[in-house]
C-alpha cells in the first residue's frame, strides 16, 4: 500500500498583506515537501481570494466592501499601513529585493496543488458570493469541513 503524504491545514483568518504572504509561503513550502494542503479562508482572509470588485446586497454589505475592498494587491500591512502608503512602500521593497508578490505567491500555490478553499458562512455574513472570488479555488464549504480536513493533518495552523 502507497504511504499517504503528510498534511497541513491552514485556518486563513487574517486579510493582512504580511499574513497573507507568510501563509501562502508556508503553504508552498510545504508542498515542495511533498505535503498535501489546504488553506481554509474565512472572514478577512477572503479578501486575498476576492476579485478587485464592490460586493454587498444591503447597505451594510456594501458599506464594508467600499471601506474593506477586496483583491490581493489591495491588502495592507498588519503594522504601517499608513492609508494604503504602507501598501505601496512594502511593494516597492519587495521588487527590488527579488520578493515574488502577492498576486504571483497565489497563483503559484493554486498551481502547485494547495487547495484554496472559502468559508460560506462567512461569504455569507459579508455579502460576497461564488462569482466574486478569483478562479482556481474549491467551492464554498463549511467549518465541519475544515475540520475534518484538520482532524487528518499533521500541522493545523491559524493565521
Amino acid at each position: 500500500m502507497a504511504e499517504e503524504n503528510e498534511k497541513l491545514s491552514m485556518a486563513v483568518l487574517s486579510g493582512d498583506m504580511d499574513k497573507i504572504m507568510g501563509a501562502l509561503i508556508m503553504a508552498t513550502g510545504a508542498v515542495a515537501f511533498d505535503m498535501d494542503v489546504v488553506m481554509f479562508f474565512t472572514f478577512w482572509g477572503l479578501r486575498a481570494i476576492q476579485r478587485e470588485k464592490h460586493t454587498g446586497e444591503s447597505v451594510f454589505g456594501k458599506m464594508l466592501s467600499l471601506l474593506n475592498p477586496g483583491g490581493i494587491d489591495n491588502l495592507d500591512p498588519s503594522k504601517f499601513a499608513f492609508g494604503g502608503l504602507g501598501r505601496w512602500m512594502f511593494k516597492k521593497m519587495m521588487k527590488k529585493h527579488n520578493v515574488t508578490p502577492l498576486r504571483d505567491l497565489l497563483q503559484n500555490a493554486i498551481d502547485m496543488g494547495v487547495r484554496i478553499v472559502p468559508c460560506q458562512m462567512s461569504m455569507d455574513v459579508m455579502e460576497i458570493k461564488r462569482e466574486d472570488l478569483i478562479d482556481g479555488i474549491e467551492e464554498p464549504v463549511g467549518v465541519g469541513t475544515f475540520i475534518a480536513e484538520a482532524s487528518e493533518s499533521q500541522v493545523t495552523l491559524f493565521i
